[in-house]
């Protein structure tokens, strides 16, 4: 058995793994006392003499010489801050991130003799980090505790429990389970109460590589996680579904990304401006939204930056697409087929907008495609190989089949296209680091998906 524990100092990490260790008859490690050991003196010493950065390495070496180890883990407040001492402490673990209210925190390490980490008040440097380090903390968790209104031994317990679910929400999973087709997925939990679970959300998701790929990577990793398909008609039975299984995370798609956001406790800034959510994060019973989709649209444009854009559709897909092209200073247009979708999408951005018909191939470097026309068993094209100009980028977002009606089109018509497993592809690679805190590579997704 293996638990970690991660947070900023002074939620308990140390005194809660204690008692764990004691408890369950099991090894204890502190990541920072095995720090010093390494270096044979102290952590101010370490900041004092060489810094940040060198006592960073040592910490590195140090998770890592853990990454097989069974026992207690407590590490220490920026540890999640580096996405392989993540993968190290997930594999074949359960992370628990335990957190306290700013004030508490501040509380508690009052008199420290730790070095701050900016040159901010003590107080001011607590609120700091905590909302930089945020995201990290919640991706590297599977279960999240408030410690500050508990003593070490109440967060024990609740470790030990694994936060577990009342019977009278149990009844309830398991009539959703069945209505969602999903049975199983309750006795896979029920015989497993260490497992996680990640989702696609959608109506239709059938098609989605989602599953496919996450569950590749979980099991690359070590991690006690299954990968699965919501497929119903309501965003809200999906969220409430979640929130009855150890969900940790649920990839968003049609024609849930707008909808969803309403059932969500807190969304991102760019998932805000976008007004569409691909991605939520539960940890601590709250429900976080992101947007990945523009970071998709984004990575493989990056060698167009400046030029001249047009994006096809004014739906989630569409708002992403203008959200990551004005982020690479680009001239967009927004067309659709109906005229006022396209207006409204665009006004929002300060974009020019007008009807598809108005299409005009010598007026784009780029064209996004950013509909559903052309997903299979679809096999329209909103444009043939005479609306497009030679050496124009055409990127269709559309990934089932990988290559589309428009992709083959704007090929023949001599383009650069991009097929929509691209966008797929970039933008799990930010959601993956979203739900779990470990970065991987857009080389190790292709394989994974092939």
């Amino acid at each position: 058995m293996k638990i970690v524990l991660v947070g900023f100092r002074g939620t308990g990490k140390t005194s809660v793994g204690r008692l764990l260790a004691e408890r369950l008859a099991l090894p204890f490690f502190d990541t920072d006392t095995l720090i010093e050991r390494r270096a044979g003196v102290s952590i101010p010493d370490i900041f004092g003499r060489h810094g940040e950065a060198h006592f960073r390495a040592l910490e590195r070496e140090v998770v890592a010489s853990l990454r097989d180890a069974e026992g207690i883990i407590s590490t220490g407040g920026g540890v999640v801050l580096d996405p392989a001492n993540v993968a190290d402490l997930r594999r074949d673990g359960r992370v628990f991130l335990l957190s306290a209210p700013p004030d508490v925190i501040q509380e508690r390490i009052a008199g420290s003799d730790r070095p701050g980490l900016t040159n901010l008040p003590p107080a001011e440097e607590v609120q700091a980090l905590l909302a930089a380090r945020k995201e990290a903390y919640i991706g590297a968790a599977d279960v999240c505790i408030d410690t500050g209104r508990r003593t070490p031994g109440e967060v024990a317990d609740m470790v030990l429990r694994e936060a577990g679910i009342s019977g009278d929400e149990k009844s309830e999973r398991n009539t959703l389970l069945e209505r969602f087709a999903l049975a199983d997925i309750g006795d896979m939990v029920d015989r497993d109460p260490g497992l996680m679970v990640c989702a696609i959300a959608g109506n239709p998701c059938a098609h989605s590589k989602s599953p496919l790929l996450y569950n590749r990577l979980f099991a690359r990793f070590g991690m006690r996680y299954h990968y699965t398909r919501f497929e119903w008609p309501d965003a809200g039975a999906i969220v409430r579904l979640a929130s009855l299984l150890p969900t940790k995370g649920l990839s968003v798609t049609i024609p849930f990304k707008a909808d969803v956001m309403r059932h969500l406790d807190l969304v991102d800034s760019h998932a805000a401006a976008i007004g569409a959510v691909n991605t939520v994060i539960r940890c601590g019973g709250r429900m976080y939204g992101y947007n990945t989709d523009w970071l998709g649209v984004r990575a493989p444009l990056a060698h167009r930056r400046g030029g001249r854009a047009v994006v096809l559709g004014a739906g989630g897909a569409a708002a992403a697409a203008v959200y990551a092209l004005l982020s690479l200073d680009m001239d967009v247009t927004v067309l659709a087929r109906t005229p006022d979708a396209a207006r409204r999408l665009a006004e929002r951005f300060t974009c020019r907008w007008g009807g598809l018909d108005e299409f005009r191939g010598s007026d784009a470097d780029v064209v996004v495609h950013a509909t559903p026309v052309g997903m299979e068993p679809d096999t329209r094209s909103l444009l043939s190989a005479s609306d497009f100009r030679a050496g124009t980028t055409v990127f269709d977002l559309v990934y089932t089949p990988p290559e589309t009606p428009l992709i083959r089109a704007a090929k023949e018509a001599g383009c650069e296209t991009i097929p929509g497993t691209e966008m797929f592809v970039h933008q799990a690679v930010a959601q993956f680091r979203l739900m779990t805190g470990i970065a991987v590579t857009p080389e190790l997704v292709r394989e994974m998906l092939r």
